[in-house]
């Protein structure tokens, strides 16, 4: 009983400093030492080896994805590309459909594979532009980017190469590209839900006369606080953002999107064509940890999507890019902050899951009724909430019951894909708290507040993928995976 007061006890202090602004880096040691500590447990040993292992594992199998990611969207920033994109669209799409088009220009570059917290500095100031030129109230801005940039495209959509849709792979070993029929369905849904709520309260702003709001607004500046939430929830660090040297010419727009094909075509025929036509028995050796190709195949395919991606942007913009030595420099600095912040919660996880009371834990979640869909909704969505972060979340409860939760997919005949998919579309709903630091970064970003803005973003980032969530587990419970 102690023991298991003693979890309770480390989530509380987790979440409540992580809600205040603290580091990670020094919550999650502690809120792990506080459980270890109610639990009788050795300090230094849960610290120095049960954590930094936890950490260290995960830091092992992603930072290659990090790495390339954050050089990917800094590459795409600099060179002017997301700009171009965004501002190829909104012209098309003109004013009349204002939201339309942010929904839209966020969606295309985060299904490519740019951070949203790269998008947002370019997202951001062009939305703002366009709701003051359609007098649309500034308050409705966070949800509509919050649509487009991460709810389907984050962790819905079959392919998209984020992080969030990429941690279960090693688990259930599957591709990014898991139950994709399943994925589409939902981010129809999502998509028509949100640009429903979104249509209606600009409707109703205008039946109350209510416009923009005041001047046009400039990007506020990120503070420190906000600075460490969004790491711990995001892939990129958004001081990072600032550095490096922009592009005064923008590229064509079909040059400017071209990176994100590579990474989608890239990824598409790594995934399902040449991995599954290869055998590598060498990693089944304890030299390679034992591990199979199905398990690694899916990784290595976003690794290669986006190491061609870099290349081709490189290739394609390497006159626009004003430095290339600083863009990259900054890139790579961007996922070192991110990367640290998750491994640290995924340690925290570690402990909590080496602690005796966890086992009765592990079992109650493993046995809630109606079988291990709803059991995996449960837990993801829990961790997911509790952490403030879908891939922190999803990394912690995989890295902990992953193992038995393909031991049940395998005992009620069903289909990985259908688990992975449940696990990203449950870990990307109620991360979205108001403690969510790619939340706060949106709203600090926009000059906005929770009490101007949150609800919206509440129906637009929430409600939207709770209700796909339900049709997947539906649809996958009747038909399975498909």
């Amino acid at each position: 009983m102690l023991g298991l007061f003693g979890i309770i006890l480390a989530l509380a202090v987790l979440m409540w400093l992580a809600f205040r602004g603290w580091s990670i880096l020094l919550v999650a040691p502690l809120a792990a030492l506080v459980a270890a500590a109610v639990s009788s447990e050795p300090l230094l040993a849960h610290w120095t080896i049960t954590f930094m292992e936890g950490a260290a594992g995960f830091f092992t199998r992603w930072f290659p994805m990090f790495l390339l990611g954050g050089l990917f969207g800094k590459l795409m920033d600099d060179s002017g590309s997301i700009k171009s994109i965004a501002k190829f669209l909104s012209e098309r799409l003109g004013t009349q459909n204002t939201i339309l088009s942010v929904v839209i220009a966020s969606s295309v570059v985060t299904y490519g594979g740019v951070s949203v917290f790269v998008a947002f500095f370019v997202l951001v100031p062009m939305a703002q532009a366009m709701f003051h030129a359609a007098d649309i109230p500034k308050r409705l801005l966070p949800a509509t980017i919050g649509l487009g940039a991460f709810t389907f495209t984050m962790s819905v959509l079959p392919g998209s190469p984020s992080v969030n849709n990429a941690i279960p792979m090693p688990y259930f070993g599957t591709t990014t590209f898991a139950a994709p029929g399943l994925g589409i369905i939902a981010s129809a849904i999502i998509l028509a839900f949100g640009l429903w709520w979104l249509a209606r309260a600009e409707a109703a702003a205008r039946r109350a006369g209510e416009g923009y709001g005041g001047p046009l607004d400039t990007i506020a500046v990120i503070d420190e606080p906000t600075r460490m939430q969004a790491s711990a929830s995001g892939h990129f660090d958004p001081a990072e953002a600032h550095h490096g040297r922009h592009s005064s010419n923008l590229p064509p727009f079909l040059i400017a999107v071209l990176p994100l094909v590579v990474v989608i075509t890239v990824n598409f025929m790594m995934s399902l064509i040449v991995f599954p036509r290869l055998s590598f028995p060498f990693l089944a050796s304890e030299a390679w940890g034992g591990t199979s190709l199905g398990a690694v195949a899916g990784v290595w395919s976003v690794i290669i999507a986006l190491a061609a991606a870099n290349v081709a942007l490189v290739v394609l913009n390497y006159a626009r890019l004003p430095d290339l030595r600083e863009s990259l420099d900054s890139g790579a600095a961007s996922a070192g902050l991110p990367i640290l912040m998750i491994s640290s919660l995924v340690g925290f996880g570690a402990v909590v899951a080496a602690l005796p009371a966890f086992t009765a834990v592990s079992e109650a979640v493993l046995n809630v009724g109606g079988g291990p869909l709803i059991s995996l909704t449960i837990a993801m969505n829990a961790l997911a909430a509790l952490t403030g972060t879908a891939s922190g979340g999803m990394a912690i409860a995989l890295n902990a019951l992953g193992d038995h939760y393909l031991q049940l997919a395998h005992q009620y005949g069903i289909d990985p894909a259908l688990m992975h998919r449940v696990t990203t579309i449950s870990a990307g709903t109620l991360d979205a708290l108001p403690h969510n630091g790619t939340v706060l970064l949106l709203l600090s970003i926009s000059g906005l507040t929770h009490r101007e803005s949150y609800m919206d973003m509440v129906m637009t980032v929430i409600v939207s993928v709770i209700i796909a969530l339900i049709a997947v587990l539906t649809l996958g419970s009747i038909f399975g995976s498909f």
